[in-house]
């Protein structure tokens, strides 16, 4: 079992960052995939952005160039550094890992980017 634990969501101005974190604890391993999905009110969960074992990364077209996304083996971390937020990101940022047929979601961390 993987268990994924998010923080550092919060409320932020338009234009404004915030850095996410998803620690991760248990059966986790350094050649999972790690992802960070989002779902904003009354839409479909969407993948924001992914890295591989081998730090390949992807990113949806709407945060290119604004949202980055790391890791750290060593402290078993996956980061969402996230600039120039735009009302349009506020959601429920959720870390995936992933690892053949196997998923882990954590629980979540609320991103408002409002005036």
């Amino acid at each position: 079992q993987v268990q994924l634990v998010e923080s550092g969501g919060g409320l932020v101005q338009p234009g404004g960052s915030l850095q996410l974190s998803c620690a991760a604890s248990g059966s986790i391993r350094s050649d999972y995939t790690m992802a960070w999905y989002r779902q904003g009110p009354g839409k479909l969960r969407e993948l924001v952005a992914q890295i591989t074992s081998g730090m390949i990364t992807f990113y949806t077209d709407s945060v290119k160039g604004r949202f980055t996304i790391s890791r750290d083996n060593a402290k078993n971390t996956v980061y969402l550094q996230m600039n120039s937020l735009k009302p349009e990101d506020t959601a429920v940022y959720f870390c995936r890992a992933n690892h053949g047929l196997a998923g882990y979601w954590g629980q979540g961390t609320q991103v408002t980017v409002s005036s």
